[in-house]
């Protein structure tokens, strides 16, 4: 049975009410508070990244509120609804849910919790940390902040991470390049250059480790590179661009802490990023890895290879990439499997022996999903997706509320398929003149 979800309902896909609340210990973190919080705070910080539909994270919540109770007025813990806020979550390269990071004396340098998942354990962890920041500070090795500025002799930012750029160098680095640029133009003399320079190193430092180098932060002396400074009309110090290849450089007009910068750079490094891989459904472990991992996964069934051969088959596979591109910020999982090779999973989702190619998107969490029921192309599915975005379509559960079972299969091959041999019959034993005398 079908059910439509209205707009203003609870939407099935993205609407989940935050795990904690204001009567918790939890201190929740967003990007407009968590600079201030964490990252100018003195204290040793406990973070959770997590997403409300995230089992593991629901089943951590209790041992979180009671770690941050045990923990109040010696250790501050905090939340990041990362699925909310997920410009937050990729700043600190969080993939998976629930990711824990410690904010110790170099909160430019979070260290993954790997523990356990019980108070006793968080609150160990903590303890530990919080005995190290401790001995740090007595031996004179604070790698810390001061009034929320980090001090590049500790290792929080290195302005060597700062390419600097002239009138020479600037088209050979910048304008001929694949990767993605943020540039400043200062003036040695500017009082708002001098104070966003600790904050631009921090930032050249995280981005450079985050984007493997793919986004990059210079600087630009506009007093002495003239040539620059006339052709990009800076009228005002410090001005920052953004350069990507193929097209015009762009205002930066955002905050000036690392933290804001460092949002902007990855947002920049998501949409320059390659799409999410396309996977073939060749065993349990694909469909259950994927669809875990990511809050909605977009399965195919293509038809059988002896109806569409190689090049049918690679145009529909190109569909699907085209799509996932177009979406890649959503981070869905894009899985596929030819038509009968996984007739179970066809059957539990309504599309079992006809009108292929199919597409379905699936909640895993809460085991619902919603058919395509448009045209498989970029179009039809382009409207299927958007509306799934903004919570609309019609859903369906999964049949037995659970993945059937799922066949391993040999991955295709890229070719063209073949009919099965038939086997020759031997009739080498047979003696024919005496069957036809019997027969006569």
């Amino acid at each position: 049975l079908l059910f439509v979800l209205g707009t203003v309902s609870c939407t099935l896909f993205l609407a989940v009410n935050s795990l904690y609340s204001a009567s918790d210990d939890v201190i929740e973190l967003t990007p407009t508070n968590f600079n201030r919080e964490v990252i100018q705070s003195e204290n040793l910080w406990l973070v959770e990244f997590y997403a409300p539909w995230c089992g593991h994270c629901q089943r951590l919540t209790p041992e979180w509120k009671k770690a941050a109770t045990a923990l109040k007025g010696v250790v501050k813990v905090g939340a990041v609804d990362a699925d909310k806020h997920q410009s937050l979550g990729g700043q600190y390269g969080v993939r998976g849910f629930p990711t824990i990071k410690i904010f110790g004396a170099n909160k430019n340098k979070a260290e993954d919790y790997q523990g356990g998942r019980t108070s006793d354990a968080i609150v160990d962890a903590a303890l530990s940390a919080l005995r190290s920041l401790v001995k740090d500070r007595l031996s004179g090795r604070s790698g810390g902040y001061s009034s929320g500025k980090q001090s590049r002799e500790s290792g929080g930012g290195d302005k060597r991470d700062v390419i600097e750029l002239t009138d020479d160098s600037f088209d050979k680095n910048v304008i001929n390049s694949d990767d993605v640029w943020m540039v400043e133009f200062y003036a040695p003399w500017c009082g708002h250059c001098k104070n966003l320079e600790p904050e631009w190193a921090a930032a050249a430092t995280e981005v450079k480790e985050q984007t493997k180098g793919k986004v990059k932060l210079a600087a630009v002396d506009a007093t002495v590179n003239q040539m620059l400074t006339g052709r990009y009309g800076i009228r005002g110090f410090p001005t920052i661009k953004i350069f990507q290849k193929g097209e015009d450089p762009v205002d930066y007009d955002g905050g000036r802490t690392r933290s804001d910068i460092v949002s902007r750079a990855l947002d920049l490094f998501s949409d320059n990023a390659p799409p999410p891989e396309l996977l073939e459904i060749i065993s349990e472990d694909v469909l259950k890895n994927t669809c875990d991992a990511h809050q909605l996964c977009i399965i195919s069934v293509l038809p059988h290879i002896l109806d569409t051969g190689a090049s049918g088959r690679n145009s529909y596979l190109d569909v699907m990439l085209k799509m996932a591109e177009k979406y890649k910020k959503k981070m869905w999982g894009w899985l596929w499997t030819e038509a009968g090779a996984q007739s179970d999973l066809e059957s539990s989702l309504g599309i079992g022996g006809f009108g292929y190619p199919a597409m379905a998107a699936i909640n895993a969490r809460k085991m619902k999903f919603a058919l395509l029921k448009g045209s498989f192309s970029e179009q039809g599915i382009n409207e299927f997706l958007r509306e799934l975005s903004v919570g609309r379509g019609s859903t369906a559960p999964v049949a037995g509320g659970a993945f059937p079972k799922i066949h391993s299969v040999e991955p295709w091959d890229g070719k063209d398929g073949e009919l099965p041999v038939e086997d020759d019959i031997d009739l080498s034993d047979v003696d024919l003149d005496d069957w036809d005398k019997d027969e006569l």
